[in-house]
């Protein structure tokens, strides 16, 4: 079918004609109806089978006939990937905003866009500020929708759909979906169109690799040029073809060890040319962090001999280097998690998966689910540039080979199941349902879970009696009030809904704020002490300094959960070592973890803190300036001396800290700095001592600082 044949506006089909559209693929074709009547769909296709693309054009059709749509993506990065896209039609006035994070505002200004791609948090945080222009939307759609069976991430986003479909039902809803077994389940529930298709538009083929041979479904087997190992030799056969491959395995530290093995193998395929660009990456690295840590030197390394790795450990601007020269095609190698596997589009010849467990610090070892395989496995084949993409796992022996075929390529990925029963997810989602005035009666609330998926697929009675179980709590602890079978929230209630937290975590701060105790480490450690602070379990090396920090500290412990303690304590010890200015290099030592961490950390803790401090608004009004004071601290990782220094546009840490040594403490002192001395500050440097003159009232020409250098003022 042609874009042309359609009735598309013009400049839709010339702008996807400019981007080499010019013909839908099959499962396209049989969804494109649909999605330009307004129906609602669920489409599940392989990756890479032009899903976004129906999408895109269903929110086209609706804006153009005066509509609004709402694009709701898992991950941030997924985020920004859709909002650029959707940006190449500007140009036919539509008007295209992107929403992630900042859950304790309503942003006004979103309301003047016809599109908006947010992640399903910032959805979920939008409808609990009762935004008004949600209920204008035209359209919904839920990338990704397979993510429901992610105990995270599922949760929120199968309520979000859930109450958008109850506030605005007349709302078209476009699932996209990976292929699952049950997708026509979740077709039923949406009430929409279902299309189901295992085509490609770039052949795969899968296979088992083992002593040089790759057995492929098809039963066609192909030998591979042993090299010191198997995947070095499989990395370097598909470099001969000009393809690039992705390798999975499952740590962090695995794709480190097995990225700098490669390297000294991939660098022998490179011509000059390729080793002098790839040289010029790894330099560029150093451009873009704050501080040099041992990390980035190591990736450096890597990508300087053609390959890189990837992992949560990577800062975003790491990460994003990374995947743009691979996009490229200037890295021959990525060595993955297989997080990547669900993220951004990025696909290679061949998909080499090395690992097929994992460890849960539940269950130990673990089998990787059939389904994130296929996920893998479909990042194979780059469409516009290979004719075909492979897959290949790994046989331990060859009578291991016909059951990896069985198991992972010839069966169904497994059905998809609401995570929506557990007690956190049920604890946020019911009190928000509460806050909002979504629901007034327990039979309203009881009624509103009926049309989640998670009842539609279950027991509705134990489903009932959790609801119950939960508002019990709820009441127990002054979130809400119940009255004749009336729910109301308390102040307390719409706050921590409002704050985006669980309410185990508002209870925890709370009982905290109503403590005497006010220093800085007691703070920090409320925070690690949540559900919603991820936590640093500890190494054979840190009990000691853990247990005696617990005594320094004056912390008391549980009785039970020991180890657990443990955790909320070293978690507490890493923040209160970034705020006392230890270096990004020290902090990833003594802690084990990678200079991404610390952001993901970081960012967590100041959003805690910062909830803590409104909380204190109602609780213990002394404690929200310090509250205040050390959410900026965990934000900028310094010294409370440094606060007015870090208001500057311009200044962080590494700045702030070059200027106080100089004896610039204050915004008075930097009034009446000399801009040339200021310049002098490694770090600084005229345009930036420039702008801080501006910022303090005093504003300066560049021409006259680049004056005084001439005369020799400073170098």
């Amino acid at each position: 079918m042609r874009v042309a044949d359609l009735g598309l506006d013009p400049r839709i089909v010339e702008i996807l004609k400019k981007q080499g559209i010019e013909d839908l693929y099959p499962p396209q074709a049989d969804a494109i109806g649909p999605a330009l009547l307004g129906e609602n769909l669920v489409l599940a296709i392989p990756t890479a089978s032009g899903k976004s693309l129906v999408a895109y054009l269903a929110i086209l059709a609706s804006v153009q006939r005066g509509g609004k749509a709402l694009y709701i993506v898992p991950l941030r990065a997924l985020a920004a990937e859709k909002y650029e896209d959707l940006k190449e039609f500007e140009s036919l006035g539509v008007k295209v905003g992107i929403s992630v994070g900042d859950y304790d505002s309503v942003d006004p200004t979103l309301e003047k866009f016809d599109v908006i791609v947010a992640t399903s948090e910032r959805a979920d945080s939008l409808l609990r500020h009762r935004t008004q222009w949600l209920q204008q939307l035209s359209v919904v759609v839920a990338d990704e929708v397979h993510l429901i069976n992610d105990s995270d991430r599922g949760p929120t986003l199968e309520v979000t759909l859930a109450k958008l479909r109850q506030v605005n039902p007349r709302a078209q809803v476009l699932a996209l979906s990976a292929t699952i077994k049950n997708s026509d389940q979740l077709a039923k529930w949406l009430e929409a169109e279902h299309i189901k298709s295992e085509w490609r538009p770039v052949p795969l083929k899968e296979g088992v690799y083992h002593d040089g041979l790759v057995h492929f479904t098809d039963q066609s087997v192909q030998e591979v040029k042993k090299a010191e190992d198997d995947i070095s030799g499989l990395v370097v056969d598909i470099m001969a073809s000009g393809g690039q491959a992705l390798i999975f395995v499952s740590t962090r530290r695995s794709t480190e060890a097995l990225a700098k093995a490669l390297g000294s193998h991939v660098r022998d395929e490179l011509n000059e040319k390729n080793r002098e660009q790839l040289g010029k990456i790894a330099a560029s690295l150093a451009a873009v962090q704050d501080e040099p840590t041992s990390m980035a030197a190591r990736l450096a390394k890597c990508i300087g001999n053609g390959v890189a790795f990837h992992n949560a450990g990577l800062t975003n601007a790491q990460r994003s280097i990374v995947e743009k020269e691979f996009k490229k095609g200037r890295i021959a190698a990525i060595v993955a998690t297989p997080t990547l596997a669900s993220g951004i589009n990025l696909p290679a010849r061949r998909v080499i998966i090395r690992d097929l467990n994992r460890y849960d610090v539940n269950f130990g070892l673990t089998p990787i689910p059939v389904l994130e395989i296929k996920q893998m496995c479909g990042r194979a084949g780059r469409p516009k540039y290979d004719k075909y993409g492979e897959a290949i796992l790994f046989a331990k022996d060859i009578d291991e080979i016909d059951d990896l075929i069985e198991e992972y390529f010839l069966s169904e990925p497994e059905a998809i199941e609401s995570k929506l029963g557990s007690e956190p997810a049920l604890r946020m989602h019911v009190l928000a349902s509460v806050a909002t005035s979504h629901v007034d009666t327990e039979e309203d609330l009881l009624a509103f879970f009926n049309r989640t998926f998670y009842a539609f697929t279950g027991e509705v009675a134990q489903i009932h009696g959790k609801i119950r179980e939960v508002l019990d709590f709820l009441q127990k602890e002054d979130f809400i009030t119940r009255h004749n079978g009336f729910l109301r929230a308390t102040f307390f209630g719409k706050r921590t809904s409002d704050l985006y937290i669980d309410p185990l975590s508002a209870v925890k701060m709370r009982d905290a704020l109503q403590q005497a105790r006010d220093d800085r480490f007691f703070h920090l450690w409320t925070v690690c002490t949540t559900p919603d602070m991820p936590k640093l379990y500890l190494r054979r090396g840190d009990y000691a300094w853990v247990e005696q920090k617990i005594e320094e500290a004056d912390l008391t412990f549980p009785v039970e959960d020991y180890d657990f303690f443990l955790a909320e304590v070293k978690t507490a010890s890493l923040l209160d070592d970034w705020i006392t200015e230890r270096t990004e290099e020290e902090v990833t030592k003594k802690f084990g973890i990678g200079p991404g961490d610390i952001r993901r950390m970081t960012d967590q803790a100041e959003w805690l803190l910062y909830s803590m401090g409104e909380l204190g608004r109602i609780f213990t009004k002394k404690k929200v300036r310090a509250l205040t004071r050390l959410t900026i601290q965990v934000q900028y990782g310094i010294k409370e001396e440094l606060l007015e220094l870090i208001s500057l546009r311009g200044v962080g840490r590494v700045r702030g800290r070059a200027l106080f040594q100089r004896g610039y403490k204050t915004l008075k002192d930097l009034q009446k700095a000399n801009p040339s001395e200021l310049a002098r500050i490694p770090t600084i440097g005229s345009a930036l001592a420039m702008k801080i003159k501006e910022q303090v009232g005093v504003p300066v020409d560049v021409r006259e600082i680049e004056g005084q250098a001439a005369l020799g003022d400073f170098p």
